[in-house]
């Protein structure tokens, strides 16, 4: 069974969080606190009516994560810290990860490490099956399954060959003329130039009217 445990040490100035996977992980025995594996009496470092050292910030802080890395590996998202340390001297959060003791002392955890071992070919013919399976649904799919407007979006490097291939297949057989010209292809006529001789002619009628304002 999966779970995640949690600690804070005796100075209450940091702690961990660790996610145990019979087999895959490190248990309690493949890496023991340094005063189990040196096999000290932990009653010598007590003393009779002394409480060790306690900060509710400290476990606040250490429970926070456990929910916190719980919630992500039940709902599968996000990545969740096989083991996630805390030093609040430091502000210092290491992570790593607890591989299993081929040496535990427990026999329990060698026979799940064995059992592990011997499932890996199945597991990585999985592993190699789903990521088949989601590299094909990517390709097959479309980010959007619907397209009610048939909105496309083109590549700029397309540009000139779509301008090609558009100019070809806008010739039309021969005999044949369009009646309204393209509008990229549609040039405006200059306008007609004035002739000189409507230039005098207005000139002197200009004249005139001034000659006649002048007498009268």
């Amino acid at each position: 069974m999966r779970t995640y445990a949690s600690g804070v040490s005796e100075d209450a100035v940091s702690g961990h969080i660790q996610l145990l996977v019979p087999g895959e992980t490190a248990c309690f025995a493949c890496a023991p606190p340094l005063v189990v594996a040196s096999g000290v009496d932990e009653r010598t470092l007590k003393r009779d009516g002394v409480c060790a050292a306690s900060l509710p910030t400290t476990m606040g802080v250490v429970a926070g994560l456990l929910v916190q890395n719980s919630l992500k590996y039940l709902l599968k998202f996000g990545q969740v810290s096989p083991y996630l340390g805390y030093n609040s001297l430091k502000d210092f959060f290491p992570t790593m990860e607890m591989r299993p003791n081929p040496q535990c002392s427990n026999p329990a955890c060698l026979e799940r490490q064995k059992e592990y071992m011997q499932s890996k070919p199945a597991r990585d013919a999985a592993a190699k099956a789903k990521m088949e399976a989601e590299a094909s649904a990517a390709i097959e799919y479309p980010v959007h399954m619907d397209n009610e407007w048939n909105i496309s979006v083109l590549d700029d490097s397309d540009t000139a060959t779509s301008s090609v291939q558009r100019a070809a297949t806008d010739i039309l057989p021969e005999g044949l003329v369009r009646e309204l010209p393209d509008e990229d292809t549609y040039v405006e006529p200059p306008a007609a130039p004035a002739s000189c001789g409507a230039i005098d002619d207005d000139l002197e009628e200009l004249q005139r009217q001034l000659d006649a304002l002048n007498s009268s």
